[in-house]
């Protein structure tokens, strides 16, 4: 049986003539440093997908962030401001699942139409990176270019700092 990706993000890959491949993995190993570690790919090309929710305010702001595996999201800072609130964090996996009618662990910024998606530049400087698939199951390996045919996709600076 081949693997599939998740509708949605097939649907948006294909809608936005995104060039890509699509990676079957094992679900036991869908976690960035599990993967990585079975399938040969090193943290820096891992574009992991990081859903944000403001807190103390109604209605509630979301933003997707897309980070490379050897960074940490500047939460606090950067995304705050991008977000332009007073506080944020991650959302939870309840609120990631409803948002984005992805699995933890499978989460990508593909299909995800409707919040803005902010991708940290480093991102940009990698050949390519390999992304969820919307499951666990499967993932997506691209050229970070191709993440600027989204529409709501937008490069931003220090979105991330080292870990």
């Amino acid at each position: 049986m081949t693997e599939r990706l998740l509708p949605i993000v097939q649907k948006t890959l294909e809608e936005n003539s995104i060039s890509y491949e699509v990676f079957p993995c094992d679900p036991d190993f869908a976690d960035t440093a599990a993967f990585c570690e079975k399938y040969g790919f090193s943290p820096d090309q891992s574009a992991n997908t990081i859903i944000l929710a403001s807190r103390k305010i109604e209605p509630t702001k979301y933003a997707v962030c897309v980070v490379l595996a050897t960074t940490k999201l500047d939460v606090n800072k950067k995304a705050r401001q991008l977000m332009d609130v007073r506080k944020v964090s991650f959302a939870d996996s309840e609120t990631t699942v409803k948002l984005t009618d992805m699995m933890v662990g499978g989460v990508t910024a593909i299909g995800i139409n409707d919040l803005p998606i902010y991708v940290d530049s480093p991102v940009m400087e990698q050949e390519k990176v390999i992304m969820g698939g919307g499951n666990r199951s499967t993932k997506v390996l691209l050229d970070p270019k191709e993440l600027l045919k989204l529409k709501n996709a937008e490069v931003i600076e220090g979105l991330a700092l080292p870990k």
